[in-house]
């Protein structure tokens, strides 16, 4: 005898769905707090790479065109590649930067999601060797952006709408981009499992240790070696347990992710890797839904804040109306509509063919059959045109850098003095100081070396360690009133265990050539430090 399901009952089938669009159901206002975010990380971004404009962004710097052409895959787009003016190049960070508060306010999302996008894209081939994981992670909850409707709610696009916004959204489009972030947080726990001191937690005070990279609260916290320890460890299940963000619903859901945010701020003020920490937490942002919303709108009103909540809500009532004065520009047209409609319909559809393809030759057995192979190769060169194709996401994996670092351009002038250019000092080997996360005038700066470091390892015929070289040759006479005639980089290392983490003058340390040059017509040659 069987059981019948009572009458309006759902059936399993029916409650799955429910259940499955509920994990992937993003709140329209968290969509709307994370436009605003983006659009304020970007206009940042141009904020702070523009204080390095010449010398990373024109060809008067160490990034030539046919440099970043040359790191960039084949046919990748940039605006940039189609000029090398440098007053087009400023006129195109201004209207990057236009185009962030466009983002912001939410006037024609869609329409400015997407030149946000092609400019990200742009402005990362147009040096790649500054590029971090903080892009890449950008770029990509950028892309996946674009088919979501960012100005739902709190924008100029909600003030022109004919109804009022919807609760929520669920759907392919929010599943991909939450998908994105379990993605990044998983793979890269699985590729933690490879090495066995991120299951004892040794890898966080190690990684804190490292002087070239830490700043701020690392200094102290670097003093509690077993605490770290603990957060290493439990940052490291957490990377591995990431499902729950996407399974879990309601309260469960942002126990997660407050969980996820602590470990990015603690990243955010210990750990110079630009703005990952930023990144990251606008993206989870999208995780919290309605019980966040409604549970901080019960807090507010027992802490007895009514007053201010009706002032804010008359400032926005205000906004509103300001809004609604922005010209609209919109086509009334049916056939428009669905020819629009139809466009985000097929691309979505690409898209999801595309990335499954991908994903299944990457971690499937699918992946050595030769045509999905083949397919997904192809698949993944158009994706790396646009810069939306996935990276290994091997962030301190599967075994982060356990040794500190620091440069030295031992150089010789025609005066026959030899002095340390990249550190402004006569030449010496030494420390060049405590705290070596100050070598960088800029985050970026370490990103950079890191590329003029593997070029020159790698001994590139054309590489950003020849053209950082010959830059050194050609101004340094210009701001120091002497030639110089020879210059060779250097690499100095420290190992860093657990017993010499605050004492670095108790490490290991060894020094290795990178590359020498010869500056005008001279020829490479040794230069000896001083006795």
């Amino acid at each position: 005898m069987t059981s019948e399901s009572a009458p309006g009952e759902p059936s399993l089938a029916r409650r799955l769905r429910r259940n499955v669009r509920d994990c992937v159901r993003i709140d329209t206002r968290s969509l709307a707090v994370f436009r605003v975010l983006m659009g304020a990380l970007l206009f940042a971004d141009v904020l702070l790479r523009s204080r390095n404009f010449s010398f990373y962004y024109t060809d008067d710097g160490v990034m030539p065109q046919s440099l970043a052409m040359e790191m960039t895959p084949d046919n990748a787009f940039s605006v940039f590649f189609f000029t090398s003016d440098p007053t087009v190049i400023a006129g195109l960070f201004v209207l990057q930067a236009l185009v962030a508060i466009q983002l912001i306010v939410g006037y024609k999302t869609r329409i400015a999601t997407v030149l946000a996008f092609l400019l990200v894209i742009s402005t990362d081939y147009h040096n790649p060797a500054v590029t971090s994981y903080a892009d890449v992670l950008y770029r990509l909850l950028l892309f996946w952006a674009i088919f979501l409707p960012l100005g739902e709610r709190w924008s100029v696009d909600a003030a022109h709408a004919d109804g009022p916004p919807r609760a929520s959204v669920a759907g392919v489009a929010s599943a991909l981009i939450l998908l994105q972030m379990f993605y990044m947080y998983f793979y890269n726990g699985y590729h933690k499992l490879e090495d066995e001191i991120w299951h004892t937690g040794e890898a966080a005070p190690k990684v804190l240790g490292l002087d070239d990279m830490t700043f701020l609260a690392a200094e102290y916290i670097r003093e509690f070696p077993l605490l770290l320890q603990l957060g290493g460890a439990t940052w490291f299940i957490m990377l591995l347990g990431s499902g729950l963000l996407i399974v879990l619903v309601g309260r469960p859901r942002m126990a997660v992710v407050g969980m996820f945010m602590i470990g990015h701020f603690s990243f955010a003020i210990t750990v110079r890797i630009g703005a990952f920490a930023f990144v990251a937490m606008a993206a989870l942002v999208l995780f919290l839904q309605a019980q966040f919303w409604d549970d901080g709108k019960r807090v507010l009103e027992r802490l007895g804040v009514d007053d201010g909540r009706v002032r804010l809500l008359e400032r926005a009532s205000s906004l509103e109306r300001v809004a609604a004065s922005v010209p609209r520009f919109r086509i009334d047209d049916e056939r428009y509509r669905r020819a629009k409609s139809g466009v985000y319909t097929v691309s979505l559809v690409v898209i999801i063919v595309s990335v499954a393809l991908v994903l299944a030759a990457t971690h499937t057995p699918l992946g050595t059959v030769g045509a999905v192979d083949d397919t997904a190769d192809s698949v993944d060169d158009t994706l790396s045109v646009v810069n939306a194709d996935q990276p290994d996401w091997t962030v301190f994996a599967p075994t982060p850098r356990t040794t500190d670092r620091y440069y030295v351009f031992a150089a010789k002038t025609v005066d026959g003095d030899r002095i340390d250019v990249y550190n402004d000092r006569p030449l010496t080997y030494d420390r060049p100081g405590q705290e070596l996360q100050q070598q960088y005038s800029t985050y970026r700066e370490r990103f950079y070396m890191n590329s003029v470091r593997r070029h020159a390892n790698d001994e590139r015929a054309n590489g950003a360690h020849i053209e950082l070289a010959e830059h050194y040759c050609t101004t340094w006479a210009d701001e120091n009133d002497v030639e110089l005639t020879h210059l060779n980089m250097y690499q100095v290392s420290e190992d860093v265990t657990l017993e010499t983490i605050t004492t670095p003058e108790d490490r290991e340390t060894w020094t290795s050539e990178l590359y020498q040059h010869g500056c005008g017509d001279n020829e490479p040659t040794e230069i000896e430090p001083p006795e």
